[in-house]
């Protein structure tokens, strides 16, 4: 029998380095990051998105993340492997606060599938890093994404899962992470 698989989400506002740090620990760690759906969505409707694209996207998160996770799983029927890794760039709290910050409320569908949802760790990036221009990125000023930054990390600090805020710059950032990981598999033996 293999070890529990673990799943690790990083999160946080935009351009602070999410999906990059999120590639950079599946190659460390040698699995697989699940990427963000909104991305891909988005592009193909043009940025425009209205309150009910982001239930699509959600539910567009949830099936990739599930899809990400069976494959790993069936690895692992194949295999042995020391305790595997599945790193997902975004989760439902990032649909929540998304939906609230630009529409405020929130589709059920999401509040119930985060608390159905089981993850092992949350690395929560800082909003250190300067904001690049993207034509998808919204919120290009300090004080929102400092905000927003803050809304994150109340979100984390009131739930049970572990978290570790990542600050730095490149590899310092990538290094924050993995420091991190370790420790929390360390702690859980």
């Amino acid at each position: 029998m293999h070890p529990s698989l673990k799943k690790i989400v990083i999160i946080g506002p935009e351009s602070t380095g999410k999906s990059t740090l999120c590639k950079q620990l599946a190659q460390h760690y040698t699995t697989l990051c699940c990427p963000e759906f909104a991305r891909a969505y988005l592009l193909t409707h043009e940025k425009k998105y209205t309150y009910n694209d982001l239930l699509t996207i959600a539910k567009g998160q949830l099936a990739i993340e599930d899809k990400y996770e069976s494959t790993i799983n069936y690895q692992l029927s194949i295999i042995n492997s020391t305790t595997p890794l599945l790193f997902i760039d975004t989760d439902m709290y990032v649909m929540k606060v998304w939906c609230e910050f630009a529409f405020n409320k929130c589709h059920a569908f999401i509040l119930n599938e985060i608390v159905k949802r089981k993850y092992d760790l949350y690395l929560l990036c800082d909003v250190d890093l300067p904001w690049q221009q993207d034509v998808l990125r919204e919120y290009p000023d300090v004080e929102t994404r400092a905000k927003l930054y803050h809304i994150y990390k109340d979100l984390l600090i009131h739930q049970a899962v572990p978290w570790v805020n990542i600050a730095g710059k490149d590899d310092e950032r990538l290094q924050c992470a993995i420091h991190a990981i370790e420790d929390y598999m360390q702690l859980m033996g």
